[in-house]
């Protein structure tokens, strides 16, 4: 019998597929990883400690950095459960605006994980591609915020700026681009023979194990666990459109892969019908206090971003800063799984695997 030396290694912090500081120590018999131990902080910031110092409008361009891959969406929870505990009234221009950058967003946060996801398993192609559609995205939300990363578009009570003229026919000219090239990604990789080789299978995990860990968003949906809040719990306008929830079967990183290919459709789906309904004029903020107040109590309100579900708790005292704040970041919840499927794999799907779980460092330690 062979017996092998006990081999620690570290992947990470600094490392091309950790897509972040992040490191994880990782034990190897040979090939096959007996232990993995994920370490984080090194990002750490202290937002929701810092968050308690200022007013609710300068706490959003701190949440722009934390999902930065998708800051539209985490603006948007925030601003949500300000406006949940004040009772506001959105304007529906304003409703509209934030679902079309939202969907945007998750479009543009999908072609990142795409394009990063086949670059890690080897393939440069399709990262060329995924950044070539998503600068049309970003180039949209320049015009409209001034921004191409962190937006700072959302405000308690509506949005910022309201769209310029011709923004929104790019929106519409954009859906039927996007079509055709998620035909062409389709083409290019969906059915090659390598790629199915490397993330079908691997990885897996059951429905009940998804549900205990607290995964959401399509790692819990490729369990076959059909659970959307924009669906289930509908906020914003999203109960005005008609659109599917793609689930998988067997938990793999396969079945994650079709999931977020297909919630680009679904998205280009949502976006194509706020484009009829688009209101040609109106308002982009409510009635809202000069100075922002919450009144005494607290509040948790949760959306679905791209990642899955995000939450923000906020408690307040009536002042103009919140007494207490916290949110429930998908990342960093949907990671915890990550020494559980590790384990047993070989060093080759280390990368498979974590890459399907679809993390943003910046929300893991914020």
């Amino acid at each position: 019998m062979i017996r092998t030396e006990e081999l620690l290694l570290n992947v990470g912090p600094q490392h091309p597929s950790t897509h972040g500081v992040f490191r994880i120590i990782v034990k190897l018999d040979g090939e096959v990883i007996t232990e993995a131990i994920p370490v984080m902080g090194y990002l750490h910031r202290g937002t929701e400690k810092i968050a308690e110092s200022l007013n609710y409008t300068q706490i959003i361009p701190y949440t722009d950095r934390m999902d930065y891959v998708s800051a539209m969406t985490s603006n948007y929870v925030l601003v949500h459960a300000v406006e949940t505990m004040m009772q506001l009234e959105i304007p529906e221009r304003a409703q509209y605006l934030r679902l079309v950058v939202m969907e945007l967003q998750r479009v543009a946060s999908h072609l990142v994980w795409w394009g990063t996801y086949l670059l890690d398993i080897g393939a440069m192609t399709p990262f060329l591609y995924a950044f070539r559609d998503r600068e049309k995205i970003i180039d949209m939300f320049n015009e409209l915020c001034g921004a191409r990363l962190t937006y700072n578009y959302m405000r308690v009570g509506g949005v910022k700026w309201d769209a310029p003229v011709g923004w929104i026919d790019k929106v519409r000219e954009f859906i039927p681009y996007m079509k055709k090239n998620l035909e062409e990604f389709h083409n290019l990789v969906s059915g090659n023979e390598i790629f199915l080789a490397r993330i079908k299978g691997i990885g897996k995990y059951d429905a009940q194990t998804a549900i205990d860990y607290g995964l959401s968003g399509a790692n819990l949906r490729s369990a076959g666990v059909k659970w959307d809040l924009r669906k289930d719990q509908p906020y914003s306008i999203y109960d005005r459109f008609d659109f599917d929830i793609p689930v998988g079967v067997n938990g793999d990183c396969y079945d994650r892969y079709v999931i977020r290919m297909e919630e680009i459709r679904q998205s280009l789906r949502i976006l194509e019908q706020a484009m009829a309904q688009f209101p040609t004029d109106g308002d982009i903020m409510g009635k809202v206090p000069r100075i922002i107040r919450p009144p005494e109590g607290e509040a948790y309100v949760r959306i679905e971003s791209p990642r899955g579900e995000i939450g923000c708790h906020i408690v307040s005292r009536g002042k103009a800063e919140p007494y207490r704040l916290k949110f429930r970041r998908p990342s960093f919840v949907n990671l915890q799984i990550l020494p559980k499927l590790l384990v047993g794999e070989s060093m080759t799907n280390l990368v498979t695997i974590l890459g399907g779980i679809d993390i943003v460092v910046g929300e893991v330690d914020a």
